[in-house]
């Protein structure tokens, strides 16, 4: 009895290092993500950045604002097609120009930021018709600013949307957190969490408390 309760105590204290320490887990960011039409009109997560992607005549590209994960598997999709024919099927092509079909989805309005109208609830769609070594920002602005990117060249509004925040980490209850860039790792150093000090106590305490008891009853 002596050995089982301070090992008791010890785990559930482990258990509660474990819970106390989730809360500091982000659930996702606010941004926009950027995605290369594929075959059959789906979407892939786009590998380089707008300012960086050169896509080819024919190619569409696509941008979902919404709360998601930064990863390919989890991020919110557009909502419409990637479909070519759809957006620039009645734009004529010119010699010496490229035409890019841009999906344009400005999500849902539980993604809005605080204060903040979406502006359409349907994908806007656009054909931009550009020089052959035009990027995807260049097609991008062409057909819906003002954009707006921050000092380390990430996208943060489009057509002007939203007019404020850029790629903010959100808490689980959905709450913005200190302004991140979307990039997998969460900011703010190297240091402990509250959560993760707060569980280390506990199991102080219930080890202390299992052993006091197991002495008690020992007499």
């Amino acid at each position: 009895m002596r050995r089982r309760l301070p090992a008791a105590a010890l785990a559930l204290g482990i258990v509660l290092t474990l819970l106390a320490a989730a809360p500091a887990l982000a659930a996702g960011y606010r941004y926009w993500s950027f995605w290369d039409g594929a075959d059959g009109g789906q979407w892939s997560y786009a590998t380089q950045g707008p300012s960086l992607a050169r896509p080819a005549d024919g190619s569409v590209q696509g941008f979902r604002f919404a709360v998601s994960k930064d990863a390919a598997a989890e991020a919110a999709k557009p909502r419409a097609a990637a479909d070519f024919e759809a957006v620039c099927g009645a734009t004529a092509p010119v010699e010496g120009r490229k035409r890019v079909a841009l999906v344009i989805d400005f999500g849902v309005q539980a993604d809005a930021p605080t204060g903040e109208v979406v502006p359409q609830e349907a994908p806007r769609t656009a054909c931009a018709q550009l020089a052959p070594e035009a990027t995807t920002a260049e097609a991008l602005a062409a057909v819906a600013k003002p954009l707006r990117y921050n000092s380390a060249a990430l996208l943060c509004a489009i057509s002007g949307y939203p007019q404020h925040g850029c790629g903010e980490q959100m808490a689980e209850t959905g709450a913005a957190q200190a302004s991140a860039e979307p990039s997998g790792s969460a900011p703010g150093g190297g240091g402990p969490s509250a959560g993760l000090l707060v569980g280390i106590a506990a199991v102080v305490v219930l080890a202390a408390a299992g052993v006091w008891q197991s002495r008690r009853r020992g007499r």
